[in-house]
């Protein structure tokens, strides 16, 4: 396996202090505070870990209420809301240094049969005719940013099929993005683990769409400042995060210092697999 996928794996094996308390380490991304994706995974798994194994994620709704301290343990505390006969419901804080950074509330189903339908796959071109993030991230930004990006996003095969924000600044565009990925390296077959990880990654572009309508570069050329506010994802079909999965989004709206980004992840051979909403803060830094 590689040792960047291993090492994000045993980010989200959480130490287990009580029967519902889970204790996570922390690490930075590219930014001073704890990537949004790795709390919302690490909460993920904790509310996983008081569900019968029979049942697995069908959605979750949270909220980033402070930055985490990327250099502190984060503790999560699962509030067993309901126990069904088809679904579970956990509620799961994060906590650091005494104070709430994080909430999520999960709900989990037992499989049945019921009416089947979906959105068509939209066109993109295969995940291997586009460059990778080490291939990409160096042509277009300063080198130690480049280099912070690529560190960052090395457990996860990440491809863009069109310019990302960050090399199209001052050229807006219809606010629409697709990216390929898949985790660099076979994952177990437990069903919670690969929507754990799909969890993580949905945090790292949701956002591209809305400065791509605008021409802004963001965090990475400094003419955006941002951070997560809220995220709902909804698991519809069964997948795995170590094969190519198809993250096609768009933003319907930015005002009032926030924007929304919206979208669906396809399995490579056109299943709908999960929906996604985020709302972030997008604010314009004055002169």
């Amino acid at each position: 396996m590689d040792q960047a996928l291993q090492s994000l794996l045993d980010l989200l094996d959480l130490e287990r202090i009580e029967r519902d308390i889970f204790r996570g380490r922390s690490r930075s991304a590219v930014v001073p505070r704890v990537f949004g994706g790795q709390v919302a995974a690490q909460a993920l798994v904790a509310a996983g870990r008081t569900v019968p194994a029979d049942r697995t994620a069908h959605s979750l709704h949270a909220y980033f209420l402070r930055p985490g301290d990327p250099g502190a343990a984060i503790v999560y505390t699962v509030d067993r809301i309901r126990d069904g006969r088809s679904f579970t419901t956990r509620r799961v804080v994060a906590v650091q240094h005494g104070q709430p950074v994080f909430h999520l509330s999960a709900s989990f189903q037992t499989y049945e049969e019921g009416l089947d339908h979906q959105t068509a796959m939209p066109p993109a071109p295969d995940p291997e005719t586009l460059l990778t993030a080490a291939e990409a991230l160096p042509r277009r930004l300063p080198p130690h940013i480049a280099e912070r990006m690529v560190q960052a996003r090395a457990a996860v095969d990440l491809r863009y099929v069109d310019a990302p924000p960050w090399a199209s600044v001052g050229e807006p565009r219809e606010p629409r993005s697709q990216v390929w990925f898949r985790t660099n390296g076979k994952l177990a077959d437990d069903p919670l683990l690969h929507v754990c990880l799909a969890t993580y990654v949905s945090d790292m572009t949701l956002l591209d769409s809305v400065l791509l309508a605008h021409g802004r570069g963001g965090w990475a050329v400094g003419d955006v400042v941002g951070a997560s506010l809220d995220h709902a994802m909804w698991f519809h079909r069964p997948f795995r995060a170590d094969e190519w999965l198809l993250y096609d989004q768009e933003s319907p709206s930015a005002h009032g210092g926030r924007g929304l980004g919206q979208a669906r992840i396809y399995t490579r051979d056109g299943q709908l697999a999960i929906s996604v909403i985020q709302e972030g803060v997008v604010r314009v830094p004055r002169d």
